[in-house]
């Protein structure tokens, strides 16, 4: 088994108990640095639609310049204008951020999590720095730093309390609940409802046309997947998302296209039985609960009244199942 000595060597990376002061200094310049830019993407990602939230970030982003210029002085007073170049992925075990183009796929609850947790990773730093370090001037900012870091908790705290008032928190939730609806809930009910109905026609009349529930099945399996390729793909490519609001169009893809193909191998499934009668009573069962539950999410999460929903979905479903039966049958 590889020591960590070992290891850091085989992937090129330094350990961080071979850096020299500068070399810890650097380190840490370079970390305020980006810290400072993700807190800056953060803010600018959530400007439009949470502005109170933003401004927190914007506080947080002047408290890493500060660090930063701070460490800056120290550096150029010891070690003169020449800045090792030397970044957090260069350091073996040194705690990596997510890529600034990955916070599009963060919610709001997941930002300030990764928040928190960047100043955890932060004041741990500092205070492993400050215990290598034997310049009292060093010592004392990187312990200074380690203390800041440990209560920017309190400053994020402050910072809340400053610019989320319960109008904004009540505004923030409302939007967060609608964009949720916006990339998930719309587009993933859309493909239920597609792949539950728009199946039931060739699958229940190859049924009763063949009595034969493996050619039934193999009809259903390529209709259900057919029709989640073609949904994903019409949602993701039809809008973007930055004029609507709608959010990312993989994700509104993804969801259309997943619930499109499960909604239709929710009654394509119980043909894989071999008895046709049998295998066709529980399909039924299951076309039952599969509109109950399209009613459900739309009364819940859509706001439609439970009898409205019920008469477009059920009525609609049955149309269509009456129409392959009949045709099948025919």
């Amino acid at each position: 088994m590889f020591s960590q000595f070992s290891l850091a060597r085989v992937l090129g990376k330094r350990r961080f108990e071979d850096l020299n002061e500068q070399e810890i200094l650097a380190l840490a310049i370079s970390a305020e640095e980006e810290d400072a830019q993700i807190y800056t993407a953060y803010a600018e990602r959530l400007r439009n639609d949470y502005p109170a939230t933003a401004a927190i970030f914007d506080g947080m982003t002047a408290e890493e310049n500060t660090h930063r210029r701070r460490l800056l002085d120290v550096y150029q007073e010891r070690f003169g204008s020449f800045l090792v170049p030397l970044r957090r992925e260069q350091v073996a075990g040194f705690p990596s951020r997510q890529p600034v183009w990955l916070i599009e796929n963060l919610s709001l609850d997941r930002i300030r999590e990764e928040t928190t947790e960047m100043e955890r990773q932060a004041r741990d730093f500092y205070l492993s720095a400050a215990a290598r370090s034997t310049d009292t001037s060093i010592r004392k900012l990187l312990g200074d730093l380690a203390a800041e870091e440990a209560g920017h908790q309190t400053t994020a705290q402050e910072l809340t309390d400053t610019h989320l008032d319960d109008d904004a928190l009540r505004s923030e939730a409302h939007t967060s609940k609608k964009q949720f609806l916006l990339t998930w809930v719309q587009p993933g009910v859309a493909g239920l409802m597609d792949g539950s109905v728009s199946t039931l026609a060739p699958i229940f009349a190859t049924a009763f046309a063949t009595h034969d529930p493996w050619t039934t099945f193999l009809v259903g399996l390529s209709a259900s997947v057919g029709a989640g390729i073609s949904m994903g793909f019409t949602e993701a490519v039809h809008d973007d998302g930055k004029l609507s609001g709608r959010g990312s169009p993989i994700k509104r893809g993804f969801a259309s296209g997943v619930m499109t193909t499960l909604g239709g191998l929710g009654h394509t499934l119980p043909y894989l039985l071999p008895s046709f009668w049998t295998a066709t009573t529980v399909a039924l069962i299951i076309v039952f609960f599969e509109l109950w539950a399209i009613v459900w999410i739309q009364n819940k999460y859509m706001d439609t009244p439970m009898l409205r929903a019920a008469v477009q979905v059920l009525l609609g479903g049955s149309l269509v199942l009456a129409a392959g039966i009949l045709i099948g049958g025919a």
